[in-house]
């Protein structure tokens, strides 16, 4: 796989936004010309090293809108129906952790608790089926224990479907909600090969599904039947990591993926099934950026200037779909940290300008969810709103100086209800650019 070449683009200064006001203040004037980047050679390239991460919890990002909080990692479905996440209830010093499932299709969204006899450990994990049951990872002893929650009546329903051994305490976590809704696959990371394992929605329990050479991270799936995944491989022995894909209809078969430059880091973020929008990170440009890409595209990964605002960290967590063909014209959600906290930025291949907004109190930072026609949910919570979802529309990148015009919707102290107004990838650089077009 050959994808030498990069682009930069110069948008001209990118939006700022005071996100204590809600409001965004432009620069004026007319963007800049676009600039192309030179080729940039093999061995061109400066620093390098893992995709800039905001300072605080870990956290795990993917097309289903996972993002660390203080509360537990909150996991939306690939089809935004449900979400999951591990919350602390009750009153300290006696608070517990306990599984909770959000409802977030309906008018309303609602919270359902899922407690058991017993609180759960913090380091469990939890992760939304399109059905409504929420898939649990528990650490028990030597292994991994995976069970379905639901409610039932006025209590918790429990499911067993078994164990996968941690042999020499090896690490196992929950891949990013699978797109068919119905399977959940898990990574598990050992010193010379990385396992897949499929462990909600098989006939037999948890079954290893790929064994893949090196240590990977990451997960991104790549199309709508879940068959295939993109992971970010370290080689064994050490190298630049790549993201790959993997076949998991074919015993795991790998592919290249990325390679912008034989020695840069390339890592995969998030992925459009629809329109095969890229979002990317890497240190081919000289230094950690993100940039974008289509699917199966022959024009090179660009590196807009406008996703690099100084003294920031950019990361992005939900693409719209249903774009069909237009990949240039899905607006992307990203989370902005930054020393005033975080706040949410909305971008544009077509528009090349990011659009920086005020978060809604209580966002549970990182995760949120498009609709087809442009809709942005911001799943929120707080003590006042125990369950909220905030909807934007997308702002037109023509849009200046206005701050967004938010509409809330969440279990307010009264209870009043507020209406809600298998083709296998193809690396970047082998294949041409069929129906669609980019932008001059």
């Amino acid at each position: 796989m050959t994808a030498c070449a990069i682009e930069g683009e110069t948008a001209g200064a990118a939006a700022t936004a005071d996100p204590a006001s809600g409001q965004v203040e432009e620069p004026g004037g007319r963007d800049e010309p676009e600039e192309r980047g030179a080729l940039i050679e093999p061995g061109e390239r400066g620093e390098s090293g893992a995709p800039h991460a905001p300072d605080g919890p870990a956290e795990s990002v993917g097309p289903g809108g996972a993002a660390a909080t203080g509360t537990g990692t909150f996991t939306i479905t690939a089809d935004g129906s449900y979400a999951a996440r591990l919350a602390l209830a009750g009153q300290a010093p006696d608070a517990a952790w306990c599984p909770e499932r959000w409802t977030l299709d309906g008018h309303e969204p609602y919270a359902v608790p899922l407690p058991l006899n017993q609180p759960e450990e913090p380091d469990s994990e939890v992760l939304p089926l399109a059905d409504g049951r929420v898939l649990i990872r528990r650490r028990v002893a030597d292994r991994h224990a995976f069970f379905l929650l639901y409610p039932t009546g006025p209590g918790t329903g429990e499911l067993p479907l078994g164990t996968v051994e941690c042999a020499d305490d090896t690490p196992l976590t929950l891949l990013p909600p699978s797109p068919d809704g119905a399977s959940a696959y898990a990574l598990s990371v050992g010193e010379r090969s990385t396992a897949v394992w499929l462990v909600a929605g098989g006939a037999f329990g948890p079954e290893r599904v790929a064994e893949v050479p090196g240590r990977c991270s990451g997960g991104v799936w790549l199309n709508r039947a879940g068959r295939m995944l993109a992971l970010d491989r370290e080689p064994v022995g050490g190298g630049p990591v790549k993201a790959v894909a993997v076949d998991l209809d074919r015993g795991g078969e790998v592919s290249p993926l990325l390679q912008i430059t034989p020695d840069s880091n390339d890592r995969l973020l998030l992925a459009d099934t629809d329109s095969g929008l890229l979002l990317i990170r890497s240190d081919a440009p000289g230094h950690d950026r993100l940039g974008w890409g289509v699917l199966g595209s022959c024009l090179p990964v660009r590196f807009p200037e406008c996703l690099h605002p100084a003294d920031v960290a950019v990361t992005p967590f939900a693409v719209q779909p249903g774009q069909m063909l237009m990949p240039e014209h899905c607006a992307v959600a990203l989370r902005i940290d930054g020393a005033a906290g975080s706040w949410v930025g909305v971008w544009r291949p077509a528009g090349r300008r990011l659009h920086q907004l005020a978060a809604p109190d209580g966002w549970l930072a990182g995760a949120g969810v498009w609709t087809q026609d442009g809709i942005l949910k911001l799943p929120y919570a707080g003590r006042d709103v125990p369950c909220g979802v905030a909807l934007l529309q997308a702002p037109e990148d023509g849009e200046r100086g206005a701050g967004p015009a938010w509409t809330e919707s969440g279990m307010q102290p009264s209870a009043a209800a507020t209406p809600l107004s298998v083709c296998k990838p193809v690396p970047l650089g082998q294949a041409p650019l069929v129906g669609r077009t980019a932008p001059g």
